[in-house]
């Protein structure tokens, strides 16, 4: 078993003081997309997992006069999607959308992303170019709000206590006239983890840069804070700005990169963001349709799981699994005997386990079983009506898009979901992004694109 105990509570405060007693090793989850991985791989032991999922109203994005405030389970999704981040909080949304795949960003949270504390980590570098606080709450403390630039001591560190909570991130918008971008590289378009990742911040009154994957924590750049602000952005000026940004990096050599090339592509990297400011441009590469596999109006909340029972609805039919302790991927083919859904890396990268829960396409390797409790699940073996396959595995056997098998499941699953969630009027772009969490080694997908591409709905 992954986890002893799970505990599903319906209020912050009942939340915090099960997370205060430390002696069952409790952990928060929210999307757990890393750290059920950690705990697959026995780097966490965690005996009691404090499922925050139920609790009503924390995954609000509220815009005031003074700015954004993100509750702790807003997903990477729900921020990449919001027209007024995109708006006033560009260099985040952008952010958000890079992570992963679209079966992570419906499950992962920016919190969970900040509370790993990982350099390379994409939504940190903007926040901190955004000024963003973050809130913090114990039920013996109480609560404390400090700059997010001061939440990271040291490489994958953090000032948050075992009892606390991160309950909130405020930022300021962007006014009229103000500017903000990011960039990240990686080894490939999607599910990367990043190479280096800069992120800028033009204000009326003062600019920040940052950097992360470049040293042991996000840095920020004052000698190329100081170039930019004030200063009209002339190609002399971005490039002292963008060296300034290089020399201030201090990377290692790891299995992405070397340091010498980390330092270079940080100059180039912030050549290009620059130079997108400065013709105001970013904007215009932001995708303007997305696929995100989900159903956006469905965010149902339901009542917590009785202890190693899980009550829902798979494929149209009730049914109760024994499931305590386990992903909901382990529940479905060892309690549910439902073995369409495969297990290829249990990591989250190859979403040949992907599902829909609730409207929305996850990795179910990643998700606890217990989550499962009073939601709609549907699998591969769920697709099809009676003996009539659905339009989408019709059309993989029609443009022979099947080699091996093994990751056929998972691309059914996203193909499906992208054809209701845009009702057959996808572009190619859209269609990549679709599957973008799924990995095939057979073949080079063009059968797999060709057959969904033949889904779409005449104009």
């Amino acid at each position: 078993m992954l986890y002893d105990q799970y505990d599903a509570p319906a209020t912050v405060a009942d939340a915090l003081d099960l997370l205060a007693d430390q002696a069952r090793q409790p952990r928060l989850i929210a999307g757990g997309t890393d750290l059920i991985v950690e705990m697959e791989r026995r780097m966490r032991d965690v005996r009691r997992l404090i499922d925050l999922t139920r609790i009503d109203g924390l995954d609000r994005i509220e815009e005031a006069a003074d700015g954004f405030t993100l509750g702790p389970l807003v997903t990477h999704n729900q921020v990449a999607n919001d027209a007024r981040l995109i708006a006033r909080a560009l260099p985040l949304a952008q952010a958000a959308w890079e992570i992963g795949a679209p079966q992570l960003r419906n499950r992962g949270t920016v919190v969970g992303n900040l509370v790993t504390a990982s350099p390379a980590n994409d939504t940190i570098t903007p926040l901190i170019a955004l000024d963003a606080e973050i809130t913090l709450r114990s039920a013996a403390r109480g609560e404390r709000t400090l700059p997010l630039a001061d939440f990271y001591p040291g490489f994958r560190q953090t000032v948050l206590r075992p009892d606390e909570m991160v309950t909130a991130i405020h930022f300021p918008s962007l006014a009229e006239g103000e500017r903000g971008g990011f960039l990240k590289m990686g080894l490939r378009g999607a599910q990367a983890i990043s190479v280096l990742n800069v992120a800028v911040v033009l204000r009326h009154d003062r600019a920040r840069v940052t950097l992360g994957a470049v040293a042991p924590t996000i840095i920020r750049v004052p000698a190329a804070e100081a170039l930019l602000t004030g200063h009209e952005l002339t190609p002399e000026r971005i490039a002292q700005a963008a060296q300034a940004a290089a020399e201030a990096a201090t990377p290692i050599d790891d299995v992405r990169a070397p340091a010498i090339y980390r330092t270079e592509m940080v100059n180039v990297m912030m050549t290009r963001l620059l130079r997108a400011l400065a013709d105001d441009s970013l904007p215009r590469y932001y995708p303007s349709s997305r696929a995100n596999l989900w159903d956006a109006a469905r965010h149902p909340t339901s009542p917590p799981p009785p202890e190693g029972s899980v009550a829902t609805t798979i494929n149209g039919e009730s049914c109760t699994l024994n499931a305590q302790g386990k992903s909901l991927l382990r529940a479905l083919r060892e309690e549910g005997q439902l073995i369409g859904t495969k297990e290829g890396c249990a990591e989250g990268e190859c979403g040949a386990c992907t599902v829909w829960v609730d409207g929305a396409a996850v990795m179910s390797c990643l998700v606890p079983a217990e989550r499962a409790h009073g939601a709609t699940i549907t699998t591969i073996e769920g697709l099809a009506e009676g003996d009539r396959l659905h339009a989408v595995q019709q059309a993989f056997i029609d443009y022979d898009a099947v080699q091996c098998g093994y990751c056929t499941p998972g691309l059914l699953m996203s193909a499906a979901k992208l054809v209701e969630e845009t009702e057959g009027r996808f572009s190619d772009a859209q269609l990549r992004q679709a599957i973008s969490g799924n990995l095939c080694r057979c073949t080079g997908y063009y059968k797999i694109v060709e057959a969904i591409q033949s889904l779409r709905t005449p104009v």
